[in-house]
């Protein structure tokens, strides 16, 4: 039994050293030191030898057995050194290596116009309102004097979502101007833009989904002179000094009188080109006084006082700001064209 233990320990330490896996030592444990390992099976044979020799050979086997641990746990801590000095070569970080920059986003030019407009009405003392997307007729047609049988409250023009005709997308800002005639003190002063929805087929200025930019002045002693002001300093700060406008007869029943305001168009400087159509002039908004009935309708007393009120498409204003040829640009979301603002 000796020659075997003699054997045993001198396979068993052979192995542990040359041992280059965690997994490896574990299974040597077992071969070895298990239950039913090599030393076990030895320990059974102790049976067959005589009462003097059994506490000699107790005391052999329980010092490989100790030889065989030590080596093993000697074993896996120089394995497991090994491998977190592997880890750190592997992780190493060269701090002299240059880093690499975070790439950041900015805003969509549609907002940063949005912003310039912002800026500019509050210079000149509006207050900025915004209001729910999902809105009711009445406050988007019948309290701006779009009565029933108006061609804009028609299916064809406008997402409702109920068969009688009451709650719907809203398809311009203007709401906001009865809810600020509705609960806030005069004299009022206030622009609302926001997203709005009609039934428009896309084309190069055109979009079911767009933005609008309303406004209104209810004060004592307002004219159309005042309304023409704002307006030409509005075009003169966003597109530049210069910037020619033009104001046109228009009717619009929230107003009376009214107009629409086109800019000379950026592309063509009034020569004439897809963009514009050919005719030289870019519409931006739609203006006008506000019409006696409305005022009248919110409690206000039209004797007294009086106002105006316009509604621009924020994406046309873009184009003219960016010098951008085609609306469905500003929604494609392509990052060649958004990375040039």
């Amino acid at each position: 039994m000796k020659e075997q233990l003699a054997k045993i320990k001198a396979e068993a330490l052979n192995a542990l050293e040359s041992t280059q896996a965690v997994a490896d030592l574990d299974a040597l444990r077992v071969k070895y030191l298990g239950k039913k390992g090599e030393l076990t099976s030895l320990l059974k044979q102790m049976g067959a030898l005589s009462p003097e020799e059994r506490p000699r050979m107790g005391a052999l086997v329980n010092e490989v057995k100790a030889n065989l641990e030590a080596a093993l746990e000697g074993q896996a801590k120089k394995l497991e050194q090994a491998a977190m000095e592997a880890r750190l070569k592997l992780e190493a970080v060269d701090v002299t290596i240059p880093g690499k920059a975070p790439k950041l986003g900015h805003k969509h030019p549609m907002y940063l116009a949005l912003d310039e407009i912002k800026d500019i009405f509050i210079g000149m003392g509006f207050t900025v309102l915004d209001g729910p997307e999902i809105e009711l007729a009445e406050l988007n047609f019948d309290r701006l004097n779009a009565e029933e049988g108006h061609p804009s409250r028609d299916w064809s023009d406008t997402f409702y979502f109920s068969a009688d005709e009451k709650v719907m997308l809203r398809s311009q800002t203007s709401p906001m101007q009865v809810r600020a005639m509705d609960t806030m003190e005069l004299p009022i002063r206030i622009i609302a833009p926001g997203r709005v929805y009609r039934k428009d087929e896309v084309d190069a200025t055109h979009s079911p989904m767009f933005h609008q930019v309303e406004g209104m002045v209810i004060d004592k002693n307002v004219t159309m002179a005042d309304l023409k002001g704002t307006l030409n300093t509005l075009a003169e700060q966003l597109f530049g000094k210069g910037t020619v406008t033009r104001f046109r007869p228009h009717h619009f029943p929230f107003t009376e009188p009214s107009c629409e305001m086109d800019v000379q168009c950026h592309k063509c400087g009034g020569a004439g080109c897809p963009t514009c159509k050919g005719e030289g002039w870019i519409e931006i908004l739609g203006a006008g006084m506000i019409h006696p009935r409305v005022l009248e309708m919110a409690g206000i007393d039209p004797g007294e006082w009086s106002g105006w009120a316009f509604g621009m498409g924020l994406e046309r204003t873009a184009m003219g700001r960016f010098k951008i040829s085609d609306l469905r640009l500003i929604f494609e979301n392509d990052v060649r064209f958004l990375e040039q603002f």
